[in-house]
């Protein structure tokens, strides 16, 4: 059964935790892992990117010069896209990327990235703590006592805490997650996995097969 290190929060160790076998102790499905973070990529891009159109460009009502005689190309516009100053052949419009991922292949995507980070020694678990008001300086206190100051971290908390997301929203490379809410990106993405000590359970409850 994986195992994790027990943190308190000013750094000491105090053994190991075991972790659920069932959400941490998968095999990794490399190809599942890619399908989960480019959904989540895509769902996240705005899709704005437009540029205007021969029909959108002002000018370009008047034809330059008559049809035959000039010995010129002919021309009925000069904001053909094959002018300086034309409109954009087949440009992008505004759009939606986003696309739904079956609910089974973003579990085992998941399961696959927590089981990922386990196997190479990135998840610590931490005894439960809470903020007595929103201060940075707290949660950062923590971090630099896990000597993880200088490390992306993603922090994972057995249920919304509004002051310890707010106290912890302005440390640079740290981010915080309620149990409910992982998804495989985020736990990639992070070089550390912190995770609430009374939250272990809760993610097998939620995620576990």
């Amino acid at each position: 059964m994986p195992a994790a290190k027990l943190f308190t929060h000013s750094g000491d160790a105090r053994g190991d935790v075991q972790l659920p076998e069932a959400t941490f102790g998968v095999e990794p499905n490399q190809h599942v892992m890619w399908e989960a973070v480019r959904n989540y990529l895509a769902n996240q891009r705005h899709g704005t990117a437009k540029v205007k159109g021969r029909t959108e460009i002002s000018g370009g009502g008047r034809k330059p010069w008559r049809q035959k005689g000039t010995g010129r190309a002919r021309a009925g516009s000069n904001r053909s896209p094959i002018w300086v100053g034309g409109g954009r052949a087949f440009g992008p419009r505004p759009r939606s990327y986003a696309y739904v991922l079956p609910r089974a292949i973003k579990r085992l995507a998941l399961r696959s990235a927590l089981s990922e980070k386990a196997r190479s020694g990135e998840v610590r678990v931490l005894s439960d703590f809470s903020v007595r008001e929103r201060k940075t300086r707290e949660v950062a206190a923590v971090i630099k006592g896990l000597g993880l100051d200088d490390r992306r971290c993603l922090l994972v908390l057995p249920e919304h805490d509004a002051d310890l997301a707010l106290a912890a929203r302005n440390i640079p490379r740290l981010s915080t997650r309620d149990y409910r809410l992982l998804n495989a990106y985020e736990v990639l993405h992070a070089d550390c996995l912190l995770i609430m000590e009374s939250a272990v359970p809760k993610i097998e409850e939620a995620w576990g097969q």
